[in-house]
């Protein structure tokens, strides 16, 4: 106890970029009331490919949670690694093994599924080498996407929040991807549970904080 103690002072780094999926992880260390440094890492410059970074993370991206026990990456595990360690703030059903599997469950769909529709709108050249591969990915993100929130609306969302009644991480995590929605061309008010659990996240203080500093120039 008096070891978790210790590292529940220890200062917790986060690496991020703005418009990144590293806002869920942001905004998880404010509504735990986390001891937390934000830095921020210029993508426009390509920081995150310069050797500094790379020591962090080798996979040149964000989110990067460094702590005294090392460095995370990955969303979904920062942000089960967050609520685990802060558990009083209630940010994950940590001690129902059941509520907690389906938590990851969703977030595990928002990471390799929601996010990777939309990252075929900008990085084709992940998995493609010409032009017209890229053209063609991008013409195709609208409908990827929007299938996508299609599933989380009618089956995954539970309302007010995504599982249920409690606010949790999932909320974070569907939040920051919700906000990408404009830019791949989907309408959230096809969507009006979505619509509704963005409009109810974007007034709690703690996300309206992150916001500030998050995108600050």
């Amino acid at each position: 106890e008096a070891a978790h103690s210790l590292w529940r002072r220890s200062m917790i780094k986060l690496y991020y970029s703005p418009g990144s999926c590293a806002l869920a992880s942001h905004i998880a260390l404010e509504e735990a009331g986390a001891d937390y440094e934000a830095v921020r890492i210029d993508f426009g410059s390509d920081e995150q490919k310069k050797p500094d970074f790379l020591a962090i993370n080798p996979k040149g991206r964000v989110p990067a949670l460094v702590s005294d026990k090392g460095i995370l990456t990955e969303t979904p595990a920062i942000l089960i690694f967050i609520s685990q360690t802060y558990p009083e703030s209630s940010l994950a059903p940590v001690n129902d093994p059941w509520a907690l599997a389906q938590a990851q469950a969703f977030n595990s769909y928002l990471c390799a599924t929601v996010h990777v529709a939309h990252a075929h709108g900008g990085r084709g050249h992940r998995w493609a080498d010409k032009e017209t591969s890229f053209e063609d990915m991008r013409q195709k993100v609208p409908q990827t996407v929007g299938d996508c929130f299609t599933l989380i609306e009618n089956d995954y969302l539970k309302g007010p929040w995504v599982l249920g009644d409690t606010y949790s991480i999932c909320d974070m995590y569907l939040y920051t991807v919700s906000r990408w929605l404009e830019r791949d061309r989907v309408d959230i008010f096809q969507f009006p549970k979505v619509k509704a659990q963005f409009e109810a996240i974007e007034k709690r203080p703690a996300v309206a904080r992150v916001l500030e500093n998050h995108f600050a120039d």
